[in-house]
């Protein structure tokens, strides 16, 4: 008998064993029992109804499961209020694949930052829960271009979502690479058509997403299990951010000397600033982030120190811009193209550009515990710097945005996302 291709694993749709509904309780201690109540969500493909294709590797099965029935009040705040759902209601249009996990938790991450950015058309790249690239954009074609471009290599299988009607010009762009997922409130005539063309493409429609920002302050609960089958529980993240009025000054007093960044952000690091926090509330920790003029500029994720991370982030800047420049004078990228002339003009014109980041913001989700890492982003010309605060040296953070000259705000507030 011919072996089985490796390949196949990721064709079929395994066969979960999880039910129909799914009840978890909480009992008080004077045994007042609450219970949260969810039914399985099945999506119905020739005729035949299934969950999720499979969970985050093709040998896991899972399920999703919705809120039907049930509140949740812990130290006073309403955790829980089932209701109009953002991705447990998606309505998929054409699915050529059921979905597995990655493709809901992808959509799921990007709405979690989006939530933030609702007062613009804007657009988030998704690739294993972080943005590969997440812009604004005066129109949802622009911000969806900007957000491809920021690292179009990653892009490639990514999740799109953006945050106002998918017109027929962003279906377009759209069509014209390959993504696994679209994501968006609407579809405008003629584009649900034009994406359709792409078979196995999963097209989502949200309805709730134009309503998206009421889910910014609203905590849920997030369970994480163990590997014994014990489960962490803890309440959502929330930015405590809302405005630049929620910023804290980057102050502090070592040993009875007062320290203070001395110069504010102009009108647009302050609005880099808003995006930025925003975008980094939803990047894996460790992480530190770089952005200008509403757009990502390097992304770091998931690593194990400070510097590092600012590092890694810097690097993926320079190197993204030079693929994207030369894909634009070219029509290749920089991993496809020989060494040359064309290389060579642009590794030059990148490094004189500080690989975009001069005039950048750099973002961090906890704070520099040295100065060694926002020197990293300093030395490249950024000018406003974002970070929580609340190291035993900050001083040392504040004198270095001083000597260079740059601004820095705290936000009180760190945003860990494991």
């Amino acid at each position: 008998m011919a072996a089985k291709k490796l390949s196949d694993a990721y064709k079929t749709i395994i066969d979960d064993p999880f039910p129909s509904r799914m009840e978890i309780a909480f009992v008080a201690s004077d045994g007042t029992r609450t219970a949260l109540v969810y039914d399985k969500v099945l999506y119905t493909l020739e005729g035949i109804a299934k969950g999720l294709r499979y969970g985050e590797n093709p040998d896991q099965a899972a399920a999703l499961y919705k809120p039907v029935g049930g509140n949740l009040a812990l130290g006073g705040a309403l955790l829980l209020e089932p209701g109009e759902g953002l991705v447990s209601a998606a309505e998929l249009l054409q699915f050529g694949k059921h979905p597995g996990k990655t493709n809901l938790t992808d959509v799921d991450s990007a709405l979690g930052i989006l939530r933030y950015l609702s007062a613009r058309p804007a657009c988030a790249i998704m690739k294993h829960n972080n943005p590969s690239g997440l812009a604004y954009g005066a129109t949802p074609a622009e911000a969806y271009h900007k957000a491809y471009m920021a690292d179009r290599v990653a892009a490639f299988g990514g999740s799109v979502v953006l945050n106002r009607t998918l017109d027929i010009e962003t279906a377009r762009e759209i069509s014209s690479s390959y993504c696994e997922v679209v994501a968006a409130p609407d579809y405008a005539s003629g584009a649900l058509e034009l994406l359709a063309s792409r078979k196995n493409l999963r097209i989502m429609r949200i309805p709730a997403m134009a309503r998206l920002e009421s889910w910014a302050l609203k905590p849920v609960l997030d369970f994480k299990s163990m590997i014994d089958g014990a489960y962490v529980v803890q309440t959502s993240f929330v930015s405590r951010i809302a405005s630049r009025e929620d910023f804290l000054p980057a102050a502090c007093v070592r040993e009875g000397k007062e320290y203070a960044v001395t110069r504010e952000p102009g009108e647009a690091e302050w609005e880099d600033i808003l995006f930025g926090w925003s975008v980094e509330t939803g990047v894996t920790s460790n992480s530190v982030i770089y952005v200008k003029s509403g757009v990502t500029v390097g992304v770091g994720a998931g690593e194990q120190d400070r510097v590092g991370v600012a590092e890694i982030a810097r690097d993926k800047a320079y190197r993204k811009l030079e693929d994207r420049l030369l894909w634009e004078r070219t029509g290749k990228g920089w991993n496809e193209s020989a060494e040359g002339a064309a290389k060579a003009a642009v590794r030059e014109e990148v490094a004189a550009l500080n690989g975009g980041l001069r005039g950048s913001v750099m973002v961090s989700d906890a704070f520099f515990p040295f100065r060694d890492g926002i020197e990293v982003g300093l030395r490249e010309g950024v000018t406003a710097i974002v970070q929580p605060g609340g190291a035993m040296r900050d001083f040392e953070s504040i004198e270095a945005c001083n000597e260079f000259g740059a601004a820095m705000k705290f936000t009180g507030q760190r945003c860990f996302k494991h």
